[in-house]
Order: C-alpha cells, then structure tokens, then sequence
C-alpha cells in the first residue's frame, strides 16, 4: 500500500516549515512521542496534561471518601448521588464543547473550561454537608469535557494513519489522572497530617494541589498553544483561509449521522465503565477486603495507571490494523477487544479473593481502556464537517454510560457492589453488539462490503450543499477525503482523485 504523500519539513520555501512531515491539510504524517516542536507535539504535549489535571481534580475525593464521609456524615446514598453528579455534569459540556471547537477551536475552548471550573474544585474545601458535597464534585465534573477538546484537536493535527495513535495516547495519559490522583491524594494527605494538621482539615487542605495544578494548564494551553497547523481559529477566520462554519449546519450533520450516535453508546460502556470503576474500586477494595486507606489507593490507582499503555495500545491497534484491513480491521478491533473486556469484568465480580481480585482487575483495565482508545480511532472518520460536536456526542456517551451505570448498579443498597461489577459486564457485552451495524459507504463494515461505486469524495462532500462547493468551503473536506483514502484497506492504493484540486 502506498502511503499518503507527506511533504517534506524543508520541501518549498514558499511553503510553511513544519518540523514533522505533514500531508496536504499540513497534519503531521508522523507520531514523534518525545518531541515538543510546534504547533503538532506542542499540542499533543497541552492537551494530554491539561486533561490530565481535570481527571486529578475530578476524581480527587473518591481516595478520600473514608474520612471525607466521617467528616461530613454522608451515607451510602449520598456519596453514590455524589458520584454520580461528578460525570453527570460533563454529559452536555462534553456536547457544548463539541460545537465550541467547531466554531472557536480546540485552545481556547479547552483554556475557558479548565480555568472556569478549577474555582469548584477550590470550594472542595469548604463543603460542610451532602448537598454542598455534591455541587461541588457535579461542577468540578464538568472540566472532563476537556477530553473532547484533547481529541478534536489531535484529530486537526495529525493525519489518518497516525491520528488513532495521537488520540489513543492523548486520552489514555489523559486518562491516567484517575489512577495518579489515587496516589496524590492520599499523600499529599499524609504530608499535611505530618505538618500538624488534624485529618478533617487535611483532606480540605489537600484539594488545592489539584486547583493550582488545573489553573496552571488553563494558562499553558492559552499561551503556548495553537488550534491548526497554520495558526488559530480567529486569525484563520479573519483572513479568509477558514470558513467560519453554521452552527445549525454543523449540527444537523452530526445528529443526522447514525454512525455517531452507535459510538456514543458503546462509549458508555468503555470510558463509561471506567469512570464509574474510578468511583468505587478504593472504597471496593476497603471494604470488602479490609485493607488500609493507603493499600486501597495503590489497588485502585493501577487501574487507571494502566491507561499509561493500554488505552494509547488500543489507538495503535487502530492504526495497525487499518494499514492492512482499513476501516472494517479498526471495526472487528474496537468489538473485540470491548467485548472481552465485558468478559474479564463479569470475572471480577465473581472472584473473592484479594490477590486474584487485583489480577482480574488489570487485565479488565486494559481491555476496557484499550477500547476507548481503538473508539477514537473510527470517530475522526464519522464526519469531516461535524468533527467537534461528533467528538463531543461521543465523550458525553461514555458520561451518560457511566451515570446510568452508577444509578443502576452502584447507588444505594439494590446490589452488592461485587454483582453491580458483574452486571456491569453483560451491559459492556450488550451494547457492543451495535458496532455490527455501522456501515461506511465508501469502506463497509463488519459484515458487509463498501457500496458500489461510492468514495470517499461522496462521502465527506455530501456534507456540503452545492452553493457552498461554489464558494469553495468544502475544500478541506476535499483534502480529507485524499488523505482517508487508505481506510479502504490494501484494495486501493493511495492515489489523486482527478477532480482533487478543483
């Protein structure tokens, strides 16, 4: 298969200098993990880390529950209610900040929502009863829509065959943050105690690490970052060299998209499942195995420090497959890999001793963080036009999943939290099912072949009415379809559509 054409960093002296290859929309062809060089990994480099604190400092209590609930007297109910408020609240941001990246750009849409909500996780320290608990932990939720910026904008960075890789390990260290704050919590913590500080006001005190931390990477992206390869959103706009787009067309194109709405309910039962296992799994193991508060951390932080690789190996496998298989292998990947995720977490439920607890536990952390990242490996090709507000139905899917999974399984006393685990597997292995009935024209689907005669060209462009092709703002699009073509698999090669540049 050959591959798309990249133009080199030095090719014309009249083209823009880029440091990595970039292809013809000047998206970087190539993944250059320890590199930092502007505007590609720099943004890859703002994003992840930024993401990164908003996971901090919205699963910052779970590892302190045992003593925040002594403090504040909060029963079973209220501390699942609060749970349930901290990804419930990021169900419409993540959609609104869709539409924000679509029309303003993925830096400052990302900047305003990191800076405007690290104010509530601030106020954490000032809760004083379950109703206060809670508003504070719904509207610290809200920074997790930063997860669809962090996508939107790797998506507009790097190209098709590197773009599952970027957004796999942007959303996967992202992602981390729901293991680390297992960590950084309860020491910092600690270290607060040692200083003289009684346990009641030490978690209050402990809340500022991850405020600092999430209003210093508002200001990071602010300043150092940049929306597209060639310059920011405004500046794009005001010179012509963006068309600034409709929000009622750029809607209607994402809501009308079958294929959008099928990803968001099996990210429901990924990330979903994952943010729901990020509430429970300290107190789980707490309680049911009588281990220490520290103990309980380190089990429940490996859970999300698996995302270190396993949610960017599910983006790789992405890519992987897709040179050989194209957008049928990411299809087969991304049901496979969910679905046995579902498997390992019926085990987990079943099993009832620590230490094979703890194993069946890794091993379902992987699978299901793999699957996020193998999600965001289709999702940049549902729609060219309609990227951020796909993006963000998505994101809010895995919210809405891990609420309906919390109420369901994990609120009150209906269910034993090991049977809520278990349940919680046969729904991951239920809505996966769907993925069977996604269908590009252009490329087909699990079970059934592209449709006669279509293209990408046909695909991407119906987007577009005729009289705006007329004012050339489909070109773009255009651009994209040349550069998407290799998702047909080894059947085609890469090659200039004749009508390319019209």
């Amino acid at each position: 298969m050959e591959k798309i054409p990249a133009y080199s960093p030095t090719e014309e002296s009249g083209r823009k200098k880029f440091a990595l290859p970039v292809d013809s929309e000047h998206k970087a062809t190539e993944f250059r993990l320890f590199s930092v060089a502007a505007p590609h990994m720099r943004a890859f480099h703002l994003s992840w880390i930024s993401f990164f604190a908003c996971f901090v400092s919205t699963f910052a209590a779970p590892p302190l529950l045992p003593i925040i609930r002594d403090d504040l007297d909060l029963t079973a109910t209220e501390i699942g209610n609060a749970g349930i408020a901290a990804v419930s609240g990021a169900v419409f941001a993540r959609v609104a900040m869709g539409s924000a990246c679509d029309l303003f750009g993925p830096r400052l849409a990302s900047a305003a929502l990191t800076l405007l909500t690290a104010p509530a996780v601030y106020c954490s320290s000032i809760a004083s009863g379950p109703s206060t608990f809670l508003l504070v932990r719904f509207f610290t939720g809200f920074s997790l829509a930063t997860f669809v910026s962090t996508q939107f904008w790797m998506s507009s960075l790097f190209s098709a065959p590197v773009v599952g890789t970027a957004n796999g390990v942007a959303g996967g260290w992202g992602n981390l943050g729901g293991g680390a704050t297992q960590l950084i919590m309860p020491i910092g913590f600690e270290l607060i105690l040692k200083m003289g500080s009684d346990k009641f006001t030490a978690w209050r005190i402990a809340f500022f690490i991850p405020g600092l931390f999430q209003m210093l990477c508002a200001y990071g992206i602010f300043f150092l970052g940049q929306d597209l390869p060639d310059g920011n959103y405004a500046q794009l706009h005001k010179s012509g060299d963006k068309h600034k787009d409709k929000f009622g067309k750029v809607l209607y194109h994402a809501v009308t998209n079958y294929r959008g709405w099928i990803l968001a309910l099996t990210y429901g039962y990924c990330f979903g499942v994952e943010l729901a296992i990020d509430n429970i799994i300290a107190q789980y193991f707490y309680d049911r195995f009588n281990v220490s508060l520290h103990t309980a951390g380190i089990i429940a932080a490996s859970f999300g420090l698996a995302n270190f690789f396993s949610r960017p190996g599910g983006g790789m496998l992405s890519d992987i497959v897709a040179r050989r298989y194209g957008m049928r292998g990411r299809l087969w990947a991304l049901w496979s890999v969910q679905t046995l995720g579902g498997i390992f977490c019926i085990i987990l439920g079943k099993v009832g001793t620590l230490g094979v607890s703890v194993a069946v536990m890794l091993i379902f952390s992987v699978f299901v963080q793999a699957a996020c990242g193998l999600t965001f490996g289709v999702v940049p090709f549902v729609s060219r036009r309609s990227l951020g507000i796909i993006s963000g139905m998505t994101g809010a899917g895995g919210n809405v999943g891990a609420v309906i999974t919390q109420v369901i399984f994990f609120r009150g006393s209906r269910y034993t939290t090991e049977k809520g685990i278990m349940l919680m597997g046969v729904m991951i292995i239920a809505c996966t099912s769907v993925i069977t009935l996604i269908h590009f024209p252009q490329w087909g689907g699990m079970f059934t072949k592209p449709s006669k005669g279509k293209t990408e060209e046909d695909y991407y462009l119906s987007e577009w009415s005729e009289a705006e092709k007329e004012k050339g703002f489909h070109k773009a699009s255009l651009k994209f379809s040349e550069n998407s073509r290799h998702e047909g698999g080894r059947r085609v090669g890469i090659t200039e559509s004749p009508d390319t540049h019209k």
